[in-house]
């Protein structure tokens, strides 16, 4: 059952229509992914599920309920954005109570403030009262910043002020203000981009088991395709304010639906039927076709047997090494194709030496 809902939502910007009659439904406790290229649309779409932007058209339903009208505060919304905003001259402890302060649950000014009246107990009374029901909020709110502080690994950085963190530290403080306060959904707005690499991959495996730990329904924007692949149960790719592709990492990976979303995601080879022709003797009905790079292989002798495969001769121009990964440009006729193949110190290939490229017909993507 869908828990967030996008209505025919459209959002201009004076005359540039950012959003064009879109429509999404999120399930409660996932982990979606908004991804996309700069200007796409999914940062702004992000701001108008918070509250922080109004849409043009349109409505926005959370939890059955439409929130399209309601203000940031009324939402039960948390986000995290690409900037910390944390509070300098805070501690760690005072910035993750903050948001659980201006909820009031602790210091209600009105307790032991109003007139006498009849029914009502002595003035003396209800001021004990309100000092009683103080100091249990106030034991409410320790536990929750201390539990917040053992879900994000900051325990003993209580005292600690922003300026004396890292900026991992910074931004499992910023997490910790957000998920304290029990928000009906977690917004994440590229919070990793100002993050080193080894950082970001421990972040992100961090922010998941937290999400599963609360079954928190998290909303991620983020342009980085691997990112998204390691994050979420649903991707919605989008381009110019809609919506190409959705579906699970592995779905929109191995079935992309036109080229946009085979060269976004996946960095296929798009190919043309009139260079797959020319190159590969091979003629399909579709204008482009795609092929991944690791769904190619490389032979150092001619194919014999090629019923169930398509070959040519190429020349490598350039190779670059990703990881466990080596990913070699290969040259055929003018035509330029990305090869990935796994590290392997004894079959690694020279640049300027004539190879032989064998890809499987199953494994061509028409389009």
């Amino acid at each position: 059952m869908s828990y967030i809902k996008f209505e025919n939502i459209n959002k201009y910007y004076n005359n540039q229509h950012v959003l064009k009659d879109l429509d999404l439904t999120i399930d409660k406790g996932s982990f979606v992914t908004l991804l996309g290229p700069s200007g796409c649309g999914k940062s702004t779409l992000l701001r108008c599920l918070a509250g922080l932007e109004s849409i043009s058209t349109g409505k926005i339903f959370l939890d059955d309920e439409d929130i399209t009208l309601k203000n940031p505060r009324q939402r039960n919304i948390g986000m995290i954005f690409q900037q910390y905003s944390l509070f300098p001259t805070m501690t760690v402890y005072q910035n993750i109570s903050f948001g659980l302060r201006m909820k009031k649950l602790i210091n209600d000014d009105r307790i032991g403030s109003e007139p006498m009246h009849k029914g009502f107990m002595p003035i003396h009374e209800n001021k004990c009262m309100g000092m009683k029901m103080k100091k249990e909020r106030g034991e409410t709110i320790d536990k929750l910043v201390k539990e917040a502080l053992a879900l994000v690994q900051l325990e003993g950085s209580e005292k600690k002020f922003p300026s004396q963190l890292s900026g991992g530290e910074q931004q499992r403080v910023a997490l910790a203000r957000c998920i304290v306060t029990k928000p009906k959904v977690l917004l994440l707005d590229e919070p990793f981009s100002a993050i080193d690499a080894k950082l970001r991959k421990s972040l992100q495996t961090r922010i998941k088991e937290i999400h599963r730990e609360l079954n928190m329904t998290c909303v991620f924007v983020t342009h980085d395709q691997e990112e998204a692949m390691i994050m979420s149960d649903v991707i919605h790719l989008m381009h110019n304010g809609i919506i190409e592709q959705s579906g699970n990492p592995a779905q929109v990976y191995s079935n992309p639906k036109n080229p946009y979303v085979a060269s976004f995601i996946g960095n296929y080879n798009i190919i043309d039927k009139k260079d797959l022709s020319r190159v590969f003797g091979y003629e399909v009905s579709s204008e482009k076709i795609a092929i991944r790079p690791e769904m190619i292989a490389i032979e150092k002798e001619e194919v014999v047997d090629v019923s169930e495969f398509i070959c040519a001769k190429g020349v490598i121009v350039d190779n670059i090494l990703q990881g466990n990964i080596i990913r070699y440009f290969v040259d055929i006729n003018g035509l330029k194709v990305k090869v990935d193949l796994l590290f392997n110190n004894s079959e690694l290939f020279e640049n300027n030496q004539e190879i032989y490229l064998k890809i499987n017909k199953n494994n061509i993507i028409l389009f």
